[in-house]
């Protein structure tokens, strides 16, 4: 940045400084008339910028808007085990407070609407309650992408992938500007950290002031909060050099236009721009993804600071004979999980399958907890799955002559007490009742005495 010309400088201080009106407030997409100065095609048709809401209540007045886009690649999609991850073990009282935007970039309306569709199966109580929505722009949206110049050193491809990144920034930016006070970006790829929304919203708190964007991830643009009010000034800064650099290029431009003085050295613009750029640690969000959205990309970057996730959590159970009909993957036994060593995760489960622990000597139980899943892997669940117990003295309580059902799996948690008649529990089993199209993941068992 400290090299730009002055043609360079002119254009982005006319951005920062020229339109405060846009900066502090929260304009339409149709209001941000510099809009059609930067992308002139949007002029051909009058819905270019309204956004095609698939799924979604519109819900708005919350503190934390997270946003994805995502993109069809050509191996492995991680769009639904991210969303598991972001809404694993979230309180009621934090799904009252975010909206999760789900931007699906693509123009093939079959693609699009698979993605919404396959949200719409896996998350229908965070859709129906307007948590979770998923978008798409118009077709007309995008412009040419055949006479982009190739500029520092990228393939043909690579400008045209980082081009049309920076848009649907842009889009889904414009579009979460309304709905809350702060507005995170994230990717499609991701899991993350648990207590990540409470650490965020503590964060921003304790910085009240002087900050553009506060970062809880090192890696690319994951995990970057900005403040919603911001995001029209941020949106404008884009769009004008939206042909020329990547995303995180771009950032540290604004901040250099903002803070650096050209004449006083990298050491004296670093320290102010850390005063705008304040970093959270330990990371929040871990990248996963193996295969980038740029078509034969491989990309293999890890936080370092990300630091290593709570994938099971340890209880001393009772002594017991354990069985499952499940077959384990690799290490992931269900010995190891009863003892608080790992969890157990069984391969394709169908209709019949059953995990039974039958205690050596018969207990006298009062509760149980069986939960499904973890922060990594939340999609493996167990579904139409019941709880039953076994009474110890069948003779002596005729009304229980068998295994007796009393609870089943919901949302991936099997939780409840047992009723006191039934004294001591000889064995207690989980019984499968339906064929899975996902893996069984037991992350915590207790049998509480």
């Amino acid at each position: 940045p400290s090299n730009c010309n002055g043609l360079f400088e002119l254009r982005i201080l006319a951005t920062l400084f020229g339109h405060a009106e846009m900066r502090h407030g929260a304009p339409s997409f149709n209001k941000m008339s510099n809009t059609w100065i930067y992308l002139p095609h949007l002029k051909e048709h009058e819905d270019s910028l309204t956004p095609n809401v698939l799924l979604g209540k519109g819900r708005t007045g919350v503190s934390l808007v997270l946003g994805i886009p995502t993109v069809k690649r050509e191996k492995q999609s991680y769009l639904i085990s991210t969303l598991s991850s972001l809404f694993y073990e979230l309180s009621p009282e934090e799904l009252t407070d975010i909206v999760v935007i789900v931007f699906v970039a693509e123009v093939d309306s079959a693609y699009v609407q698979g993605v919404a569709e396959s949200i719409m199966t896996k998350f229908p109580d965070e859709v129906n309650s307007g948590i979770l929505e998923v978008v798409t722009a118009s077709p007309h949206f995008y412009p040419s992408f055949s006479q982009l110049k190739e500029t520092l050193g990228d393939s043909k491809e690579r400008v045209k992938w980082r081009t049309k990144q920076n848009l649907d920034y842009s889009f889904l930016m414009l579009y979460a500007q309304q709905k809350g006070s702060y507005y995170v970006q994230l990717e499609d790829d991701i899991a993350a950290k648990e207590g990540y929304l409470q650490a965020m919203k503590t964060f921003a708190k304790q910085n009240p002031e002087d900050w553009l964007i506060l970062e809880f991830s090192q890696l690319g643009f994951i995990g970057k909060m900005f403040r919603t009010s911001d995001l029209p000034m941020l949106v404008e800064f884009i769009l004008m050099f939206y042909k020329d650099k990547p995303i995180d290029w771009l950032l540290d431009h604004i901040l250099w236009v903002k803070v650096c003085h050209p004449e006083k050295g990298e050491v004296h613009c670093s320290r102010k721009k850390d005063v705008l750029r304040r970093r959270y640690k330990p990371s929040l969000f871990q990248h996963i993804g193996i295969h980038s959205s740029l078509k034969g990309k491989i990309q293999k970057l890890k936080d370092r600071d990300f630091g290593k996730q709570t994938l099971f959590k340890a209880h001393t159970n009772p002594p017991a004979e354990l069985k499952t009909s499940l077959t384990a993957y690799e290490s992931h036994t269900l010995e190891r999980a009863y003892l608080g060593q790992d969890f157990f995760w069984g391969m394709s489960p169908v209709i019949g399958d059953f995990v039974q622990i039958s205690f050596h000597q018969p207990q006298p139980v009062k509760g149980y907890l069986f939960r499904s899943g973890n922060i990594e892997t939340n999609g493996d669940k167990l579904y139409n799955t019941t709880v039953e117990v076994l009474p110890s003295d069948v003779n002596a309580k005729r009304e229980f002559l068998s295994f007796v059902a009393l609870g089943a799996f919901v949302n991936g948690v099997a939780e409840g007490t047992i009723d006191p008649l039934m004294e001591k529990i000889s064995a207690i089993r989980l019984v499968i009742h339906s064929d899975s199209d996902v893996w069984a993941l037991l992350s915590e068992i207790f049998i509480r005495l």
